[in-house]
């Protein structure tokens, strides 16, 4: 869904829920530490600071996640401007209700 009031394509926690059975690519851009508490099953751990770093196919979206949605904005930005399709979830980590998975990347 577009935001309307902001920059960024956004979708809310729920909606990503919905869209987990197609893999989409998850980058969660908390901290390794945080990470490891409780992440979504299958999402790639790449920290805020190196996400300038991310190379991926540039023809899928990437949703981007974090604890509560103002690192994934700065991530987005990023993303963006090096030519990724890039999607926010809003609410981040703290907004998530589906499974979480603990441990290592």
């Amino acid at each position: 869904m577009f935001n309307l009031f902001s920059k960024t394509n956004s979708i809310s926690t729920g909606e990503l829920q919905e869209i987990l059975t197609t893999n989409p690519i998850i980058l969660d851009v908390r901290e390794d530490y945080e990470f490891t508490t409780g992440h979504i099953p299958g999402a790639k751990n790449v920290p805020l600071s190196t996400v300038g770093n991310y190379k991926a196919n540039k023809g899928k979206k990437i949703y981007v996640i974090c604890q509560s949605g103002m690192r994934s904005k700065n991530a987005y930005a990023t993303l963006e401007k090096n030519g990724y399709d890039v999607i926010n979830v809003t609410g981040g980590m703290s907004a998530w209700r589906g499974v979480v998975q603990r441990g290592a990347k």
